[in-house]
């Protein structure tokens, strides 16, 4: 049985994170468990979550959720914006509440698409890792 979407389409910061990850190289799209993902061979980030033992909530419907560098990972532990997704989280994934941001502002977006790229290297093929530092 397929899950409902749990997001609207039109979604203004769904659009925001679509923009960031779908510049990615090789990066597409594609919806799980209800729930958008952006991935290249692997997920590299997801946009909605929930905590354990709160399926229904509706609290992280704008968030994303993302593979920390393991240099960073101690400072978002500690950072209270972060939260842990439940499925994803005793993985290592993490989440940020985005519907604060405003997505007219790129300065509130420069973190988020620091967390995103960190995630997309810890995911994507070495191949596509190289095509996107010869981007920069």
């Amino acid at each position: 049985m397929a899950h409902p979407a749990r997001f609207n389409d039109d979604d203004p910061v769904l659009a925001r994170l679509r923009q960031i990850c779908l510049a990615l190289p090789g990066a597409d799209e594609k919806v799980s468990h209800g729930r958008p993902a952006f991935f290249t061979k692997k997920i590299f980030a997801g946009f909605g979550a929930v905590l354990t033992g709160e399926h229904d909530s509706a609290q992280y419907d704008q968030a994303l959720v993302f593979m920390p560098d393991a240099d960073d990972a101690m400072a978002i532990e500690q950072d209270q914006r972060f939260f842990t997704p439940a499925y994803w989280g005793p993985y290592g994934w993490r989440g940020l509440d985005l519907s604060n941001l405003d997505v007219s502002k790129d300065a509130d977006w420069v973190e988020v698409a620091e967390l995103i790229e960190e995630s997309y290297r810890a995911t994507a093929p070495n191949k596509l890792i190289k095509e996107l530092d010869e981007q920069v």
